[in-house]
């Protein structure tokens, strides 16, 4: 069906057939496709920022006490278990080097002792003269806050 005074484009226009969908896209205020790749991606960032390697350490269990104080992160920590291990700052330390170590820090950050709840009172007593002696003038227990009551 050519009609010969009429241009190509103009031709396909007129023999051009519209088609009207049957179906409508429902619209709402979330779209569910999105919403769902919005979590699948907040997964996969929970996932992989996920710790998965277990730092070796020693359980301390810390005593419990109704008040609650503290210091600053990224203060000198001293561990103390109660099978007479000892970490200062996450390296573990001798009895014989721990002087050494606390008089090589410097300022005047506090020294925080985490002892397990069965140390004994004379180790905490040559924790603090070893601290006196290094020139720390604050030491600070670390404690547990008692549990919350529902």
């Amino acid at each position: 069906m050519r009609i010969p005074d009429q241009s190509l484009q103009l031709q396909f226009r007129t023999v051009r057939r519209r088609f009207k969908g049957r179906y409508r896209r429902a619209v709402g205020p979330i779209e569910v496709t999105a919403l769902l790749n919005v979590i699948v991606l907040a997964g996969m960032f929970h996932f992989a920022a996920a710790r998965f390697v277990l730092q070796p350490g020693v359980r301390v269990r810390l005593p419990e006490a109704p008040f609650t104080d503290g210091i600053p992160y990224g203060t000198r920590v001293l561990t103390l278990s109660q099978e007479g291990l000892m970490f200062f700052n996450d390296q573990r330390m001798a009895w014989d080097r721990l002087e050494a170590a606390l008089a090589h820090t410097t300022g005047d950050d506090p020294l925080l002792i985490e002892a397990d709840a069965g140390t004994p009172y004379g180790t905490l007593l040559e924790v603090y003269t070893l601290a006196l002696k290094s020139g720390i003038r604050e030491v600070v227990l670390a404690t547990r806050p008692p549990p919350l009551a529902p």
